[in-house]
């Protein structure tokens, strides 16, 4: 049976229609599904430290807005009903991650001169704002600005580059150890030590003893001189 087209289903509190995901999304559905997290990470991380960019902005601004909705997601908050939203938030969920995103997706030639702390902010944002309504006026402090940055034109830090050797080397340095190790048999170096001290005590004794004899026979002979000599 055909619904009535003046009767319109209204969504549950927690259920988000595919019209209300494009707008948050803006109709960037390949940037959401081409972007990592560790990715996008690892690049957010470069610019809390630096302070500078090196991307192309539409494509970091994909990464931002991505991170931004995840980092949104993760507070209980996203989860209530419409009206507990509106007494926490003042607004409902939806409603205030899509306005953050606008005020982002409102920068088109560059990123905001706030880009460093907006980057420090969606790192860590449940440590640094443990109600999503602090971060949601944080994030809105750092979006209501005028000012932008250029892209750098500076090399990528090296740092970064560096970090994807580190694990190879960490991997080959149990290998030192390993060497020394052979069929699972450690060598036993101070049972060994202990041998050749034993070796080499028992010759000295053999040494002395023999010596001892060698002194008995002259002992013994220059006596048997000096009883002869008595007698004559």
């Amino acid at each position: 049976m055909e619904m009535p087209s003046n009767e319109i289903p209204e969504p549950s509190a927690n259920s988000t229609s595919d019209a209300e995901h494009d707008a948050l999304n803006h109709g960037s559905k390949e940037s959401k599904h081409e972007i990592a997290d560790g990715d996008v990470r690892g690049i957010l991380e470069v610019i809390a430290s630096t302070g500078r960019f090196w991307h192309d902005w539409d494509k970091l601004k994909s990464m931002l807005s991505f991170q931004l909705k995840k980092v949104l997601s993760e507070y209980p908050d996203a989860e209530k009903t419409s009206e507990q939203q509106i007494t926490t938030l003042g607004e409902i969920y939806l409603e205030l991650v899509k306005r953050l995103d606008e005020a982002l997706h409102g920068f088109t030639e560059g990123p905001p001169f706030t880009l460093q702390r907006l980057c420090e902010i969606l790192l860590d944002a449940r440590s640094i704002y443990p109600n999503l309504s602090k971060l949601a006026l944080a994030l809105e402090k750092n979006l209501l600005v005028t000012s932008m940055l250029t892209i750098s034109t500076d090399p990528y830090p090296q740092s970064v580059l560096q970090k994807t050797d580190e694990p190879e080397k960490a991997s080959e340095e149990p290998k030192v150890h390993s060497d020394s190790v052979q069929n699972g048999v450690e060598p036993m170096v101070g049972d060994r030590d202990e041998v050749m001290v034993e070796v080499e005590q028992a010759d000295i004794d053999d040494d002395m003893a023999i010596a001892m004899e060698a002194f008995e026979d002259i002992v013994g002979s220059s006596e048997t001189n000096s009883v002869q000599t008595n007698n004559s």
